[in-house]
C-alpha cells in the first residue's frame, strides 16, 4: 500500500478497530467520484456479517469526527477472505510458505514481468522473496502495488 491518504487512514482506524478486539488487516481506497473505502478485519474465530456491521458503525463514527476524506465515498468493512490481501512486511513474514500473487507498481518490469505468482519464501530486509517454477524472485516491498494469498481449499 502506498500513498499518504491510505497511511493516514490506517493510522486513524487501526487503533479503534483493535480496541474493539479485531485485527486490522489493512485497507484499500479507490479514488474518483463515489470512491470506496474498503477496510479488512479479522478475528480469532473469523468474521461474521454482524462483526462487519458493528465495526462499520464504529469506524463510521470515527470517520465522521476525523473527516479525513474529501467528498463522498462508500465505506465497506470486510473479512479478508481466502484470498487475503497483504499490506505489510509482517504479513509476508507471517504467511511464508503460502502461495501468493503479486503485482508490481514500478514502471520497469522485474525480471521482464510485473506480475508474479508462487510460493512465498519470506522476507529479506525490505524485500519479499517468491519462488516460482524453481526460480527465486526478490521483489522490493516498496514497489508492490497489490499482493494477496492464493486460497487453497
Amino acid at each position: 500500500m502506498s500513498g499518504t491518504v491510505e497511511q493516514r487512514l490506517s493510522g486513524i482506524l487501526q487503533p479503534p478497530i483493535e480496541e474493539l478486539g479485531y485485527e486490522f488487516v489493512g485497507l484499500e481506497m479507490s479514488s474518483g467520484p463515489g470512491g470506496i473505502l474498503r477496510i479488512y478485519i479479522d478475528g480469532e474465530d473469523g468474521i461474521t456479517v454482524d462483526d462487519c456491521a458493528y465495526v462499520s458503525r464504529q469506524v463510521g463514527a470515527v470517520l465522521d469526527v476525523e473527516d479525513p476524506i474529501a467528498g463522498n465515498y462508500t465505506l465497506e468493512v470486510s473479512s479478508p477472505g481466502v484470498d487475503r490481501p497483504m499490506f505489510t512486511l509482517e504479513d509476508y513474514a507471517r504467511f511464508a510458505g503460502s502461495r501468493i500473487r503479486v503485482q508490481m507498481s514500478i514502471p520497469r518490469p522485474v525480471d521482464g514481468r510485473r506480475r508474479f505468482g508462487g510460493r512465498l519464501v519470506g522476507v529479506r530486509g525490505t524485500d519479499i522473496v517468491l519462488e516460482e517454477d524453481d526460480e527465486e524472485h526478490v521483489l522490493a516491498f516498496a514497489e508492490v502495488a497489490k499482493a494477496q494469498l492464493i486460497g487453497e481449499l
